[in-house]
């Protein structure tokens, strides 16, 4: 599946399973998942599993989370995107679910926002997707920024597994 999305600093590609280090590193910082309500994983494998799902969601639906990769270096910086998410969260099911994470040194530089920007534009524009869907911890204020930056909206909070969440929703302006 090739992912045509270029920006000035980054592209988007697939994850590959060569992503697996950056992913390790990334996913096993206490301060990455400060936000994510779940703890960070502890070894490669759990990385690994991580990367196979993604890429069956490739597969499954043709879309999925989307490698950040930074222009000049070459390298992984992070992952935006979405899963095509079956599961019901507080009456919500079948939606498209846009995450977005970052190695921690590449925080702070709008990385996410232009990365996150221009795969909304991929998905309203190329594959017709109506609406995306994007919940956060309560307590998670900078991606609730970048949601807003967006021109999402908020549309409800609710206590989903114990946690405080806010639900967030952008509407393809396309199909309106």
């Amino acid at each position: 599946m090739r992912i045509p999305i270029e920006t000035e600093r980054l592209y988007l590609r697939e994850i590959l399973e060569s992503d697996e280090e950056s992913m390790f590193e990334m996913d096993s910082d206490a301060e990455v998942y400060k936000f994510l309500g779940i703890k960070p994983i502890r070894n490669i494998e759990q990385s690994r599993k991580l990367i196979a799902a993604i890429r069956d969601q490739y597969k499954k639906n043709g879309i999925g989370r989307w490698a950040i990769v930074e222009k000049e270096t070459d390298c992984f910086i992070g992952w935006t995107g979405f899963k095509l998410e079956n599961i019901i969260i507080n009456g919500h099911h079948d939606f498209y679910d846009l995450r977005f994470r970052l190695l921690r040194k590449f925080w702070g530089k709008g990385y996410v926002t232009e990365a996150t920007k221009a795969a909304i534009a991929y998905a309203f524009t190329t594959l017709q997707i109506p609406e995306i869907c994007s919940m956060t911890l309560k307590s998670n204020v900078k991606s609730q920024h970048v949601l807003d930056k967006l021109g999402f909206k908020l549309v409800e909070e609710f206590n989903y597994q114990g946690a405080e969440i806010t639900w967030y929703q952008l509407i393809n302006p396309k199909l309106i």
